[in-house]
């Protein structure tokens, strides 16, 4: 599953500590699923929709390989 994490928190100025506080988890999670490398829980995918205020379908996206 792709994302789009990096650019929104690019466009509100925020660094991946900045998102992980406010989320709750690890600057290290905040990497990994920015990298592709982790597909967050339901629960923390929509904590980020809802920080972001947005829909799911902006945050996330599933690309064929």
């Amino acid at each position: 599953m792709k994302n789009n994490i990096r650019v929104l928190r690019a466009i509100n100025e925020l660094t991946q500590q900045d998102l992980a506080n406010e989320l709750g988890v690890t600057r290290q999670t905040i990497i990994a699923i920015e990298k592709g490398k982790y597909n967050p829980s339901l629960e923390l995918a929509f904590k980020i929709v809802k920080y972001f205020d947005t829909t799911v379908e902006k945050v996330f996206f599933y690309e064929d390989e």
